[in-house]
Protein backbone atom coordinates (compact mmCIF):
# COMPACT_ATOMS: atom_id res chain seq x y z
CA UNK A 1 0.00 0.00 0.00
CA UNK A 2 0.80 3.36 -0.83
CA UNK A 3 2.13 5.65 2.23
CA UNK A 4 0.17 9.45 2.37
CA UNK A 5 1.99 12.20 3.44
CA UNK A 6 -0.88 15.19 4.08
CA UNK A 7 1.20 18.78 3.64
CA UNK A 8 -0.06 21.44 6.07
CA UNK A 9 -0.55 24.14 3.06
CA UNK A 10 -3.26 21.57 1.76
CA UNK A 11 -5.68 21.50 4.76
CA UNK A 12 -8.69 24.03 5.94
CA UNK A 13 -7.07 26.19 8.45
CA UNK A 14 -9.36 25.46 10.99
CA UNK A 15 -8.25 21.72 10.56
CA UNK A 16 -4.99 22.44 12.58
CA UNK A 17 -6.32 25.65 14.60
CA UNK A 18 -5.76 25.29 18.31
CA UNK A 19 -8.12 23.35 20.66
CA UNK A 20 -9.38 27.19 21.55
CA UNK A 21 -9.64 28.84 18.35
CA UNK A 22 -12.39 25.84 17.68
CA UNK A 23 -13.90 26.35 21.29
CA UNK A 24 -14.06 29.80 20.52
CA UNK A 25 -15.61 29.16 16.85
CA UNK A 26 -17.86 26.77 18.06
CA UNK A 27 -19.31 29.43 20.62
CA UNK A 28 -20.28 31.73 18.32
CA UNK A 29 -21.83 29.44 15.58
CA UNK A 30 -23.65 27.54 17.98
CA UNK A 31 -25.17 31.14 19.79
CA UNK A 32 -26.31 31.73 16.67
CA UNK A 33 -27.77 28.28 15.69
CA UNK A 34 -29.95 27.95 18.82
CA UNK A 35 -31.35 31.03 17.99
CA UNK A 36 -32.07 30.36 14.48
CA UNK A 37 -33.20 26.83 15.87
CA UNK A 38 -35.76 29.15 18.39
CA UNK A 39 -37.21 31.70 16.24
CA UNK A 40 -38.00 30.06 13.32
CA UNK A 41 -38.93 26.36 14.26
CA UNK A 42 -41.97 26.02 15.91
CA UNK A 43 -40.92 22.56 17.25
CA UNK A 44 -37.68 23.99 18.77
CA UNK A 45 -39.33 26.85 19.98
CA UNK A 46 -42.10 25.09 22.18
CA UNK A 47 -39.68 22.23 23.15
CA UNK A 48 -37.26 25.14 24.58
CA UNK A 49 -39.55 27.21 26.64
CA UNK A 50 -41.65 23.25 27.64
CA UNK A 51 -37.89 23.11 29.40
CA UNK A 52 -37.36 26.67 30.58
CA UNK A 53 -34.23 27.12 28.43
CA UNK A 54 -34.01 29.95 25.98
CA UNK A 55 -30.76 30.60 23.34
CA UNK A 56 -29.51 33.81 25.55
CA UNK A 57 -28.88 30.33 28.56
CA UNK A 58 -26.10 29.55 26.43
CA UNK A 59 -22.87 31.18 28.36
CA UNK A 60 -20.37 29.09 27.77
CA UNK A 61 -20.29 25.83 25.64
CA UNK A 62 -20.78 23.02 28.37
CA UNK A 63 -24.42 25.26 28.80
CA UNK A 64 -25.72 23.17 26.22
CA UNK A 65 -26.50 20.51 28.51
CA UNK A 66 -29.72 22.12 29.97
CA UNK A 67 -31.41 21.76 26.38
CA UNK A 68 -33.24 19.54 25.51
CA UNK A 69 -32.51 16.40 23.50
CA UNK A 70 -34.06 15.71 19.96
CA UNK A 71 -34.77 12.35 18.69
CA UNK A 72 -35.91 10.29 15.77
CA UNK A 73 -38.95 10.10 16.85
CA UNK A 74 -39.42 13.82 17.25
CA UNK A 75 -38.58 13.80 13.09
CA UNK A 76 -41.35 10.85 12.91
CA UNK A 77 -44.10 12.90 15.12
CA UNK A 78 -43.39 16.32 12.42
CA UNK A 79 -43.66 14.60 9.74
CA UNK A 80 -42.74 15.38 6.78
CA UNK A 81 -41.61 19.04 7.49
CA UNK A 82 -42.82 20.41 10.83
CA UNK A 83 -38.96 20.33 11.80
CA UNK A 84 -37.75 22.86 9.71
CA UNK A 85 -36.51 26.25 10.14
CA UNK A 86 -36.77 27.55 7.01
CA UNK A 87 -39.95 28.07 4.55
CA UNK A 88 -40.68 24.80 2.35
CA UNK A 89 -39.81 27.36 -0.21
CA UNK A 90 -36.29 27.49 0.89
CA UNK A 91 -34.98 24.40 0.40
CA UNK A 92 -33.23 22.86 -2.44
CA UNK A 93 -33.21 19.16 -1.60
CA UNK A 94 -35.24 16.48 0.85
CA UNK A 95 -34.09 13.16 1.28
CA UNK A 96 -35.32 10.46 4.04
CA UNK A 97 -35.26 7.11 5.42
CA UNK A 98 -36.56 3.96 3.96
CA UNK A 99 -39.12 4.32 6.99
CA UNK A 100 -39.13 0.21 6.89
CA UNK A 101 -39.87 0.40 10.90
CA UNK A 102 -42.60 3.51 10.84
CA UNK A 103 -42.66 6.85 9.36
CA UNK A 104 -39.75 7.43 7.52
CA UNK A 105 -37.38 10.38 8.84
CA UNK A 106 -37.40 13.21 6.38
CA UNK A 107 -34.62 16.22 6.44
CA UNK A 108 -34.21 18.93 3.97
CA UNK A 109 -31.56 21.15 2.73
CA UNK A 110 -31.21 24.85 1.72
CA UNK A 111 -28.17 25.51 -1.03
CA UNK A 112 -26.09 26.89 1.69
CA UNK A 113 -26.41 23.01 3.44
CA UNK A 114 -25.67 21.71 0.31
CA UNK A 115 -22.72 23.93 0.24
CA UNK A 116 -21.59 23.12 3.32
CA UNK A 117 -22.27 19.11 2.86
CA UNK A 118 -20.00 19.23 0.06
CA UNK A 119 -16.70 20.67 2.35
CA UNK A 120 -17.02 18.40 4.59
CA UNK A 121 -17.43 15.33 2.13
CA UNK A 122 -14.51 16.77 0.52
CA UNK A 123 -12.48 17.48 3.45
CA UNK A 124 -13.34 13.74 4.28
CA UNK A 125 -12.08 12.54 0.86
CA UNK A 126 -9.18 14.48 1.34
CA UNK A 127 -8.34 13.05 4.65
CA UNK A 128 -9.00 9.79 3.24
CA UNK A 129 -6.08 10.24 0.84
CA UNK A 130 -8.28 11.67 -2.54
CA UNK A 131 -7.13 14.26 -4.32
CA UNK A 132 -8.16 16.77 -7.16
CA UNK A 133 -8.49 14.97 -10.19
CA UNK A 134 -8.51 11.71 -8.75
CA UNK A 135 -11.48 8.89 -10.51
CA UNK A 136 -13.88 8.40 -7.66
CA UNK A 137 -16.27 5.27 -7.96
CA UNK A 138 -19.22 6.08 -5.93
CA UNK A 139 -21.43 2.70 -4.88
CA UNK A 140 -23.38 4.20 -2.41
CA UNK A 141 -26.90 3.88 -3.36
CA UNK A 142 -28.40 7.26 -5.07
CA UNK A 143 -31.92 8.56 -3.95
CA UNK A 144 -33.21 9.66 -0.79
CA UNK A 145 -30.60 7.72 0.59
CA UNK A 146 -27.98 10.16 1.26
CA UNK A 147 -25.10 8.28 0.99
CA UNK A 148 -24.58 8.84 -3.17
CA UNK A 149 -25.35 12.00 -3.36
CA UNK A 150 -23.75 13.00 -0.43
CA UNK A 151 -20.11 11.39 -1.46
CA UNK A 152 -21.12 12.45 -5.62
CA UNK A 153 -20.93 16.22 -4.30
CA UNK A 154 -18.25 15.67 -2.30
CA UNK A 155 -15.52 14.37 -4.78
CA UNK A 156 -16.60 17.34 -7.47
CA UNK A 157 -16.60 19.45 -4.78
CA UNK A 158 -12.79 18.05 -4.01
CA UNK A 159 -11.98 18.21 -7.81
CA UNK A 160 -12.44 14.80 -8.37
CA UNK A 161 -13.77 12.62 -11.49
CA UNK A 162 -16.79 11.13 -10.20
CA UNK A 163 -18.05 7.71 -11.91
CA UNK A 164 -21.93 7.70 -10.31
CA UNK A 165 -22.54 4.08 -10.17
CA UNK A 166 -25.27 3.56 -7.01
CA UNK A 167 -25.65 0.38 -5.69
CA UNK A 168 -26.35 -2.82 -7.53
CA UNK A 169 -24.92 -4.59 -10.58
CA UNK A 170 -21.89 -5.71 -9.29
CA UNK A 171 -20.90 -7.87 -12.11
CA UNK A 172 -21.01 -4.12 -14.13
CA UNK A 173 -18.98 -2.25 -11.06
CA UNK A 174 -16.06 -5.02 -11.66
CA UNK A 175 -16.00 -4.17 -14.88
CA UNK A 176 -15.82 -0.39 -14.89
CA UNK A 177 -13.36 -0.19 -12.04
CA UNK A 178 -11.22 -2.70 -14.65
CA UNK A 179 -12.02 -0.29 -17.74
CA UNK A 180 -12.14 3.10 -16.27
CA UNK A 181 -9.18 2.91 -13.28
CA UNK A 182 -10.90 4.95 -10.57
CA UNK A 183 -8.44 5.42 -7.92
CA UNK A 184 -11.00 5.78 -4.83
CA UNK A 185 -14.15 3.64 -4.25
CA UNK A 186 -16.49 4.81 -2.04
CA UNK A 187 -19.25 2.34 -1.08
CA UNK A 188 -20.72 0.58 2.29
CA UNK A 189 -18.38 -1.90 3.66
CA UNK A 190 -20.32 -5.24 3.42
CA UNK A 191 -21.29 -4.44 -0.13
CA UNK A 192 -17.41 -4.58 -0.73
CA UNK A 193 -16.53 -7.89 -0.03
CA UNK A 194 -19.72 -8.64 -2.53
CA UNK A 195 -17.55 -6.62 -4.70
CA UNK A 196 -14.18 -8.77 -4.10
CA UNK A 197 -16.27 -11.95 -4.13
CA UNK A 198 -17.41 -11.00 -7.94
CA UNK A 199 -13.36 -10.22 -8.48
CA UNK A 200 -12.62 -13.83 -7.86
CA UNK A 201 -16.01 -15.12 -9.60
CA UNK A 202 -14.11 -13.79 -13.01
CA UNK A 203 -10.79 -14.96 -12.11
CA UNK A 204 -9.58 -12.01 -11.37
CA UNK A 205 -6.92 -10.35 -8.19
CA UNK A 206 -7.87 -7.88 -6.83
CA UNK A 207 -4.61 -6.93 -5.83
CA UNK A 208 -4.01 -5.81 -9.48
CA UNK A 209 -6.94 -3.06 -9.29
CA UNK A 210 -6.52 0.46 -9.60
CA UNK A 211 -8.11 0.99 -6.39
CA UNK A 212 -5.78 2.80 -3.78
CA UNK A 213 -8.10 3.78 -1.41
CA UNK A 214 -11.88 2.60 -0.44
CA UNK A 215 -14.12 5.30 2.20
CA UNK A 216 -16.40 3.31 4.03
CA UNK A 217 -19.56 3.76 5.70
CA UNK A 218 -22.89 3.75 6.48
CA UNK A 219 -23.22 0.87 9.07
CA UNK A 220 -20.25 -0.29 11.77
CA UNK A 221 -17.55 -2.49 10.97
CA UNK A 222 -14.46 -3.51 12.51
CA UNK A 223 -10.80 -3.14 12.13
CA UNK A 224 -10.74 -6.87 11.61
CA UNK A 225 -13.21 -5.89 8.72
CA UNK A 226 -10.75 -3.47 7.68
CA UNK A 227 -7.59 -5.78 7.63
CA UNK A 228 -9.32 -8.14 5.75
CA UNK A 229 -10.53 -6.16 2.70
CA UNK A 230 -7.07 -4.35 2.55
CA UNK A 231 -5.08 -7.22 2.33
CA UNK A 232 -7.55 -8.70 -0.32
CA UNK A 233 -7.12 -5.73 -2.75
CA UNK A 234 -3.88 -3.77 -1.44
CA UNK A 235 -5.50 -0.95 -0.25
CA UNK A 236 -6.41 1.31 2.19
CA UNK A 237 -9.59 1.23 4.11
CA UNK A 238 -10.46 4.33 5.81
CA UNK A 239 -14.22 4.88 7.88
CA UNK A 240 -16.41 7.66 7.20
CA UNK A 241 -19.54 8.94 9.92
CA UNK A 242 -22.52 10.44 9.18
CA UNK A 243 -25.89 10.04 9.27
CA UNK A 244 -29.02 12.00 7.42
CA UNK A 245 -30.69 13.68 10.43
CA UNK A 246 -27.16 15.51 11.13
CA UNK A 247 -26.19 16.28 7.14
CA UNK A 248 -25.39 12.32 5.87
CA UNK A 249 -21.82 11.46 5.13
CA UNK A 250 -19.16 13.53 6.44
CA UNK A 251 -19.77 14.33 9.95
CA UNK A 252 -16.35 12.82 10.39
CA UNK A 253 -13.63 11.00 8.47
CA UNK A 254 -10.54 9.10 9.50
CA UNK A 255 -7.70 10.59 8.85
CA UNK A 256 -5.31 7.90 5.90
CA UNK A 257 -2.19 8.50 7.96
CA UNK A 258 -3.20 7.26 11.44
CA UNK A 259 -6.61 5.14 11.08
CA UNK A 260 -6.64 5.78 14.63
CA UNK A 261 -10.82 6.93 14.96
CA UNK A 262 -12.82 9.52 12.95
CA UNK A 263 -11.97 13.18 13.34
CA UNK A 264 -15.01 15.18 13.97
CA UNK A 265 -15.18 18.42 11.92
CA UNK A 266 -16.13 20.38 14.75
CA UNK A 267 -16.08 23.69 13.28
CA UNK A 268 -19.76 22.16 11.91
CA UNK A 269 -20.92 19.53 14.07
CA UNK A 270 -20.97 19.87 18.10
CA UNK A 271 -19.83 16.71 20.15
CA UNK A 272 -21.27 15.12 23.36
CA UNK A 273 -21.17 11.88 24.88
CA UNK A 274 -23.60 10.80 27.68
CA UNK A 275 -24.89 8.23 29.84
CA UNK A 276 -27.72 6.33 27.31
CA UNK A 277 -29.63 5.66 30.69
CA UNK A 278 -29.43 8.99 32.09
CA UNK A 279 -28.55 11.57 29.69
CA UNK A 280 -25.89 13.53 31.63
CA UNK A 281 -22.72 14.47 30.09
CA UNK A 282 -19.85 12.14 29.98
CA UNK A 283 -16.12 13.62 30.06
CA UNK A 284 -13.92 13.22 26.47
CA UNK A 285 -12.67 9.01 27.02
CA UNK A 286 -15.74 7.89 28.73
CA UNK A 287 -17.61 5.05 26.11
CA UNK A 288 -21.38 6.18 26.00
CA UNK A 289 -23.77 7.52 23.30
CA UNK A 290 -23.12 10.14 20.90
CA UNK A 291 -25.00 13.21 20.46
CA UNK A 292 -24.81 15.76 17.72
CA UNK A 293 -25.90 19.91 17.76
CA UNK A 294 -25.44 21.60 14.32
CA UNK A 295 -23.32 25.10 14.02
CA UNK A 296 -24.04 25.94 10.78
CA UNK A 297 -27.55 23.94 9.30
CA UNK A 298 -30.19 26.13 8.15
CA UNK A 299 -32.96 24.20 6.88
CA UNK A 300 -32.98 21.51 10.02
CA UNK A 301 -30.86 22.30 12.71
CA UNK A 302 -30.93 19.73 15.35
CA UNK A 303 -30.41 20.53 19.14
CA UNK A 304 -28.65 17.69 20.88
CA UNK A 305 -29.24 14.63 18.76
CA UNK A 306 -29.03 11.32 19.97
CA UNK A 307 -27.54 9.04 17.41
CA UNK A 308 -27.68 5.94 19.34
CA UNK A 309 -24.08 5.09 18.46
CA UNK A 310 -21.85 4.38 21.16
CA UNK A 311 -18.49 5.31 21.23
CA UNK A 312 -15.61 7.65 23.18
CA UNK A 313 -14.55 11.42 22.52
CA UNK A 314 -10.44 11.45 22.14
CA UNK A 315 -8.11 13.75 21.54
CA UNK A 316 -6.94 15.21 17.91
CA UNK A 317 -4.04 13.49 16.63
CA UNK A 318 -3.78 14.24 12.62
CA UNK A 319 -5.89 16.81 12.88
CA UNK A 320 -6.18 19.51 16.23
CA UNK A 321 -10.12 18.22 16.20
CA UNK A 322 -11.66 16.08 18.51
CA UNK A 323 -11.91 11.87 17.54
CA UNK A 324 -14.20 9.61 17.97
CA UNK A 325 -13.64 5.71 18.23
CA UNK A 326 -14.38 3.41 15.42
CA UNK A 327 -18.13 3.25 16.44
CA UNK A 328 -18.57 -0.84 16.19
CA UNK A 329 -22.12 -0.84 18.14
CA UNK A 330 -25.45 0.95 18.55
CA UNK A 331 -27.55 0.91 22.03
CA UNK A 332 -30.62 0.26 19.60
CA UNK A 333 -29.06 -2.86 17.70
CA UNK A 334 -27.71 -4.64 20.67
CA UNK A 335 -28.42 -7.34 21.48
CA UNK A 336 -29.38 -8.49 25.20
CA UNK A 337 -29.72 -12.55 25.32
CA UNK A 338 -29.66 -14.14 28.38
CA UNK A 339 -28.46 -11.25 30.19
CA UNK A 340 -25.22 -10.29 27.74
CA UNK A 341 -24.83 -7.56 25.63
CA UNK A 342 -24.17 -8.52 22.58
CA UNK A 343 -23.47 -6.58 19.01
CA UNK A 344 -23.25 -7.60 15.51
CA UNK A 345 -19.46 -6.60 15.18
CA UNK A 346 -18.62 -8.87 18.08
CA UNK A 347 -19.79 -11.96 15.99
CA UNK A 348 -18.22 -10.81 12.82
CA UNK A 349 -14.95 -10.47 14.24
CA UNK A 350 -15.05 -13.94 15.78
CA UNK A 351 -16.04 -15.10 12.29
CA UNK A 352 -13.31 -13.33 10.76
CA UNK A 353 -10.89 -15.35 12.79
CA UNK A 354 -11.52 -18.57 11.09
CA UNK A 355 -10.34 -19.40 7.81
CA UNK A 356 -12.98 -21.84 6.95
CA UNK A 357 -15.64 -19.15 7.09
CA UNK A 358 -16.48 -16.55 4.49
CA UNK A 359 -17.74 -12.57 6.13
CA UNK A 360 -20.72 -12.43 5.00
CA UNK A 361 -23.55 -13.75 8.03
CA UNK A 362 -26.64 -13.43 9.57
CA UNK A 363 -27.90 -13.81 13.30
CA UNK A 364 -31.15 -15.21 13.48
CA UNK A 365 -32.79 -14.85 17.20
CA UNK A 366 -35.38 -17.11 18.59
CA UNK A 367 -37.39 -18.22 21.26
CA UNK A 368 -37.86 -22.05 22.93
CA UNK A 369 -40.64 -21.53 26.24
CA UNK A 370 -39.27 -18.55 28.17
CA UNK A 371 -35.25 -19.06 26.81
CA UNK A 372 -33.78 -16.63 23.83
CA UNK A 373 -31.66 -18.44 21.39
CA UNK A 374 -29.08 -16.90 19.15
CA UNK A 375 -28.26 -19.02 15.44
CA UNK A 376 -25.26 -17.82 12.95
CA UNK A 377 -25.47 -18.36 9.86
CA UNK A 378 -21.92 -18.00 8.24
CA UNK A 379 -20.70 -18.85 4.49
CA UNK A 380 -17.74 -21.34 4.24
CA UNK A 381 -15.35 -20.34 2.66
CA UNK A 382 -14.96 -21.50 -1.23
CA UNK A 383 -12.29 -24.50 -0.48
CA UNK A 384 -13.89 -25.28 2.84
CA UNK A 385 -17.14 -26.45 1.47
CA UNK A 386 -16.80 -30.73 2.67
CA UNK A 387 -18.62 -31.71 5.45
CA UNK A 388 -15.81 -32.30 7.72
CA UNK A 389 -14.49 -29.10 7.46
CA UNK A 390 -17.48 -27.21 7.96
CA UNK A 391 -18.66 -29.27 11.14
CA UNK A 392 -14.92 -27.72 12.84
CA UNK A 393 -15.27 -24.20 11.67
CA UNK A 394 -18.92 -24.57 13.00
CA UNK A 395 -16.85 -25.65 16.24
CA UNK A 396 -14.36 -23.44 15.55
CA UNK A 397 -16.54 -20.34 15.91
CA UNK A 398 -18.97 -21.50 18.54
CA UNK A 399 -15.75 -21.63 20.72
CA UNK A 400 -14.66 -18.01 19.82
CA UNK A 401 -17.97 -16.84 20.49
CA UNK A 402 -18.21 -18.80 23.76
CA UNK A 403 -14.65 -17.38 24.91
CA UNK A 404 -15.17 -13.85 23.54
CA UNK A 405 -18.78 -12.78 23.78
CA UNK A 406 -19.79 -15.18 26.57
CA UNK A 407 -22.53 -16.93 25.02
CA UNK A 408 -23.11 -20.21 23.41
CA UNK A 409 -24.90 -19.94 19.88
CA UNK A 410 -25.87 -22.53 17.02
CA UNK A 411 -23.65 -21.99 14.01
CA UNK A 412 -25.04 -22.93 10.97
CA UNK A 413 -22.07 -22.94 7.96
CA UNK A 414 -23.91 -22.82 4.57
CA UNK A 415 -23.02 -22.57 0.77
CA UNK A 416 -21.41 -19.71 -0.73
CA UNK A 417 -23.55 -17.04 -2.01
CA UNK A 418 -26.09 -18.58 -0.10
CA UNK A 419 -26.43 -15.58 2.83
CA UNK A 420 -28.51 -12.69 1.07
CA UNK A 421 -26.23 -10.13 -0.23
CA UNK A 422 -27.01 -6.21 0.64
CA UNK A 423 -25.84 -3.10 -2.09
CA UNK A 424 -26.51 -1.03 0.90
CA UNK A 425 -26.42 -1.46 4.45
CA UNK A 426 -26.29 -5.15 5.58
CA UNK A 427 -29.18 -6.61 8.02
CA UNK A 428 -27.49 -8.60 10.31
CA UNK A 429 -29.92 -9.74 12.90
CA UNK A 430 -33.18 -11.12 11.98
CA UNK A 431 -35.64 -11.47 15.26
CA UNK A 432 -38.03 -14.26 14.93
CA UNK A 433 -38.97 -14.07 18.74
CA UNK A 434 -42.17 -13.71 19.47
CA UNK A 435 -43.73 -10.24 19.70
CA UNK A 436 -45.91 -10.76 22.58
Amino acid sequence: MLDFVTRPQDLDPIEIASRDEISALQFHRMKRSLKHSYENSPFYRKRFDEHGVHPEDLKTLSDLAKFPFTTKTDLRDTYPFGMFAVPREKLVRIHGSSGTTGKPTVVGYTKHDIDVWADVVARSIRASGGRPGDIVHVAYGYGLFTGGLGAHYGAERLGCTVVPISGGMTERQVTLMNDFKPRIIMVTPSYMLSILDEFRRQGIDPRESSIEVGIFGAEPWTNAMRSEIEQAFNMHAVDIYGLSEVMGPGVANECVETKDGLHVWEDHFYPEIIDPVTGAVLPDGELGELVFTTLTKEGLPMVRYRTRDLTRLLPGTARSMRRIEKITGRSDDMIILRGVNVFPTQIEEQILKCGGLAPHFQIELTRAGRMDNMTVHVECAANYTDAAARAQSARELAHHIKSVVGITTKIEVQDPTSIARSEGKAKRVVDNRPKS
